[in-house]
């Protein structure tokens, strides 16, 4: 891996438990028990803060381990979520597709509120493989709504998007998801809070939403 660890590559589950040490344990051996009994391999548990931020690294490098693998390549973020009684489902209907695709695709879940992103590796210069990349996340969007989830679970529809030339299709997903009148409801708020439009004007309504 980029972080210099040598971990199999199989999906990974990581927990932290927050509490007493003795709630903390009771957890930790639930956990280590039920991962026993669908047969889960190599489960680790530390406690010292050092070790506990090595695990945390592999994670949060997760980006940069796909950069390394496609050092020359662009990534494009999903970010859907659905309730969590159909996160598993989601992502197996969503991990069929990725599997299927030529491109580089990372699954990177927030287990415990449903929200999982893929990062999908593509070649900027490749006009095909970015509109391979938009019709993954376009197939995400759509799986997560029909699950009464929610096209963007955590990193909102704003200027990141915008540069990945998904900012309007963003706001087509929001406006199926939510409907026009919604929409229009935000944009009064936001008018009334901000009549002088000076609060990241065009990053949050879009211009064809008339009130």
């Amino acid at each position: 891996m980029a972080n210099g660890k040598s971990l199999p590559e199989v999906p990974t589950l990581m927990f932290e438990f927050i509490g007493t040490e003795a709630y903390a344990l009771e957890q930790t051996l639930l956990v280590q028990k039920i991962a026993a009994e669908h047969h889960g391999s190599d489960f680790i548990f530390v406690e010292e803060p050092n070790a506990k931020e090595e695990l945390w690294k592999i994670r949060k490098e997760a980006l940069w381990a796909g950069f390394a693998m496609k050092p020359d390549h662009e990534a494009m973020i999903t970010d859907v979520c659905v309730p969590l009684s159909r996160l598993a489902e989601c992502i197996s209907v969503s991990k069929q597709l990725l599997d299927a695709s030529p491109l580089t695709c990372l699954v990177i879940a927030h287990a415990g509120d449903g929200n999982f992103h893929t990062i999908i590796l593509f070649d900027p210069s490749q006009e095909e493989e970015r509109r391979e990349a938009e019709r993954l996340n376009h197939f995400m969007v759509h799986t997560a709504l029909s699950m009464e989830g929610t096209c963007t679970g955590e990193h909102g529809v704003g200027t990141g998007k915008m540069k990945q030339v998904l900012w309007c299709v963003h706001w087509q997903y929001l406006e199926k998801e939510l409907g026009m009148e919604s929409l229009k409801t935000m944009k009064r708020i936001k008018a009334a809070l901000d009549p002088n439009n000076i609060m990241n004007p065009g990053k949050l309504i879009p211009p064809h939403v008339c009130i």
